[in-house]
């Protein structure tokens, strides 16, 4: 009996002690076997292998690979959250497994596909030997490609500011903006600090600026030098002319005052042909600045010919947007018609209490653009617009019967209440300049005898028929950003030198001309050839016979002044700032 037990006793002891063997063992067996199903990509299987493994025992010696391959394989059952956890998890209960990198590098993965960009990039920051391996560095180019906002990834490469891969999508991403809004000295310092190759992004970085002794001014006038004659008859293409004389007399005001300007005359003859055989001149090429062309179908084959050869192409006259279309090289010197619209509504909100405001605008494409950018801005600003109506000159009839149709009388018969009641209204917008439009408007409101401000445009002024007492009685308000006082020194100056050597009075274009070759000499001359990256750090920029620009926030004038009559002249008004809403 003592035997018995005594063999029982050695049998249990024995058991006891050949167990930790036998587990080891069968944890081994355990963990090849889920290896299996995890190489075999039958992750769904190796999930449910490695699940008794990640229980800690002090027994199981392959508990931190068990997890973090249950992990990966929930990873690959596209089940992310339960890897991340996991993930986390080993590196709460585990800090110190050697093979913590790779816990790492998943972790940044998983950020990496939630596009939860920065946390994925500390992931790889937290062991530096990471960021070495070159798996790494195309998982980093793989997801980071897709950002496009420059803050982002200026602020990701201040984070990690010797990290190869952010500094050169930043570059990327820089030398793709619009030149205007490149940082140059950023993108040259990456280019330096991490020895990139200059010719990955020179096609599309914005070109160095380069000061001149003399620079050359390219004009693209439809001159039709072969019809001219030797008369003082006016000429077909008279404007055109009339502008040239203005810029011409420029040019030698400039050189008096040290400014150089080498101009030259290209005539594209209202010919597309012509214009591109122009085009094809090697000399057009050393051109520091293109003006025009002046007319719409030329304007794309220049557009083209400025970007290729990266001149900067600008129109004196123009308000038409189209001029510019994808090209950081061209501006226009005049406000464009989507500005025009802008500033009229927000002179509107500022200075007219009553917010009811009604709209009239002519067929032109000019006048829809004006009002349809008018319309955008006031529905921002709170104007309640009770009528916004497109008005041919057949119909302009209608204007005056909805201003002032009358339904009561005093007793001489006068009108005193309309079917648009009196002072129902505070302001009427007029986006034409067409004298049987707004001639319609104007006396509508003035039979009205109410508070009604009418808003319009500087041409109004060159209305022989005009009668500015009623213009001023009526406090008409116009557009004016080529507007000069004939008080004005300036002004009266050019005038009288213009008089001297012409024998005749400037028009209008001449003044034009004269204003921008001026503005632009000295652009050049302050600024070098790529201007528009000093004239963008100004808010604004005074003129010498203009009011003034502002290139700030694009690429026309956004700078409009309005003004109006008052004691028989005309005034600027000064425009308060609206706050935007």
């Amino acid at each position: 009996m003592n035997t018995n037990k005594s063999l029982v006793l050695i049998i249990i002891l024995f058991g006891l002690m050949i167990s930790p063997a036998l587990m080891a063992q069968d944890y081994k067996r355990q963990y090849k076997s889920a290896r299996e199903f995890f190489d075999n990509k039958n992750y769904g299987l190796a999930m449910e292998a490695f699940k008794p493994l990640i229980i800690y025992d002090k027994d199981n010696p392959f508990v931190e690979h068990s997890s973090f391959f249950y992990a990966l394989s929930a990873y690959h059952q596209k089940f992310p959250a339960v890897a991340k956890d996991m993930l986390v998890q080993i590196k709460q209960l585990y800090p110190n497994w050697s093979q913590m990198p790779e816990v790492n590098y998943w972790m940044a993965k998983i950020y990496f596909d939630q596009r939860q960009y920065f946390q994925a990039m500390q992931m790889l920051r937290e062991y530096p030997v990471l960021n070495q391996q070159k798996n790494v560095s195309e998982m980093k180019r793989h997801y980071l490609k897709d950002i496009e906002d420059v803050e982002v990834l200026r602020m990701m490469w201040e984070e990690h500011p010797q990290d190869t891969v952010v500094a050169k999508l930043l570059a990327r991403a820089i030398s793709k903006q619009p030149f205007l809004d490149q940082d140059t000295k950023l993108i040259d310092s990456l280019i330096t600090k991490f020895n990139f190759d200059r010719a990955e992004f020179e096609a599309s970085l914005k070109p160095v600026n380069v000061f001149k002794d003399k620079y050359v001014v390219s004009l693209l006038f439809p001159f039709l030098a072969k019809t001219l004659e030797p008369t003082t008859s006016t000429k077909v293409n008279q404007s055109i002319l009339d502008l040239y004389l203005g810029i011409k007399m420029a040019v030698d005001t400039l050189k008096s005052q040290g400014i150089n300007i080498d101009l030259r005359s290209y005539d594209t003859e209202r010919s597309t042909a012509v214009t591109v055989a122009l085009l094809e001149m090697e000399e057009l090429k050393s051109s520091d600045l293109l003006v025009g062309p002046l007319f719409q179908n030329q304007t794309q084959l220049v557009r083209d010919f400025s970007i290729n050869n990266k001149i900067n192409m600008i129109s004196p006259v123009s308000s038409n947007t189209e001029f510019l279309g994808p090209n950081p090289f061209a501006l226009l010197l005049q406000p464009s018609n989507e500005t025009i619209g802008i500033r009229s509504a927000e002179w509107i909100a500022a200075n007219v209490p009553n917010k009811n405001c009604m709209v009239f605008y002519g067929e032109t494409v000019k006048d829809t653009v004006t009002t349809a950018s008018f319309l955008k801005r006031a529905k921002e600003l709170e104007l309640n617009i009770v009528l916004a109506e497109k008005v041919s000159r057949e119909n302009s009839g209608s204007i005056f019967n909805k201003l002032a149709t009358p339904v009561e009388y005093d007793e001489f018969k006068n009108p005193i209440e309309f079917e648009l009641k009196v002072d129902s209204i505070g302001s009427v917008f007029v986006a034409s300049d067409d004298p049987i439009l707004y001639t319609k408007v104007i006396s509508g409101v003035d039979t009205r005898g109410d508070s009604v401000i009418i808003v319009g445009n500087e041409s109004w002024l060159n209305n022989a028929a005009a009668n500015f007492a009623t213009y001023e009685r009526l406090h008409i308000t116009m557009v004016a950003p080529t507007f000069t006082k004939l008080s004005n020194t300036n002004y009266r100056n050019f005038r009288n030198s213009f008089i001297r050597k012409h024998g005749v009075t400037p028009t209008e274009n001449s003044k034009i001309g004269y204003e921008f070759m001026w503005f632009v000499g000295h652009c050049l001359k302050e600024y070098g050839v790529y201007f528009q990256e000093g004239i963008k750090e100004q808010s604004f920029v005074p003129g010498y016979l203009f009011k003034g620009y502002d290139f700030s926030e694009g690429q026309s004038n956004q700078f409009v002044p309005f003004i109006h009559f008052k004691g028989g002249e005309v005034e600027f008004i000064e425009t308060p700032l609206v706050s935007n809403k």
